[in-house]
């Protein structure tokens, strides 16, 4: 699979910062999963110091995001996290609480960006400038760097989760719904990192 260059992915950041303004890129990662929290990132990228390699996620392998969270650490103006719990997700609904980690992740940006570019998420009334882009994550250096780290966190907290509820293999299926998962719910009830409301309305 192809890759898009660095140069490729930087056009939108490019011409923000050409009117002087800093730019953010914020993502999401587990809108879907019966488990778990959803987690946002947001990164500031430095126009300096490439990052080659970046593209949604989804496409890359979990050793490549892990090579490539270590660049964006190392490389990045500012980093933040956001993160909902499955009881906020139940209260205010998964879309709302997808906005409310990439309002959070944004938040901790040691920076205040005057640009969010998001990954097809509006963000209304916030403080900055929001650009929802569709299929952000493979258009924007930015977004794509929000989406690895983003999923990059939250397979880490679900691989802790794991090492408290070993019955569910939460370590090698992240709290989707797959079959493996399906089968544990059943045998040992859920658990309280699951969202109860999934479980009903995906039986």
């Amino acid at each position: 699979m192809n890759r898009p260059t660095w140069n490729q992915l930087n056009i939108f950041e490019e011409v923000f910062r050409g009117q002087g303004l800093l730019v953010a890129g914020t993502d999401e990662v587990g809108r879907g999963p019966l488990a778990g929290p959803v987690v946002a990132a947001a990164v500031i990228l430095n126009a300096s110091h490439s990052i080659e390699g970046l593209d949604d996620s989804k496409r890359l392998s979990p050793g490549a995001r892990l090579q490539l969270t270590a660049l964006i650490q190392s490389r990045a103006l500012a980093i933040g996290i956001g993160a909902v719990g499955p009881r906020t997700i139940e209260r205010i609904n998964i879309l709302e609480a997808s906005r409310l980690a990439m309002r959070r992740a944004i938040a901790r940006l040691s920076m205040r960006p005057h640009i969010v570019l998001s990954d097809a998420m509006a963000l209304p009334h916030a403080p900055y400038r929001t650009v929802a882009l569709i299929r952000g994550d493979q258009r924007s250096a930015s977004i794509a760097a929000a989406s690895i780290v983003a999923k990059v966190v939250r397979d880490r907290y679900m691989e802790d989760l794991h090492r408290q509820f070993p019955q569910y293999g939460f370590e090698q299926h992240k709290g989707y719904a797959t079959q493996s998962h399906r089968d544990a719910i059943r045998r040992f009830g859920p658990c309280g990192a699951h969202r109860a409301t999934f479980l009903h309305s995906r039986k």
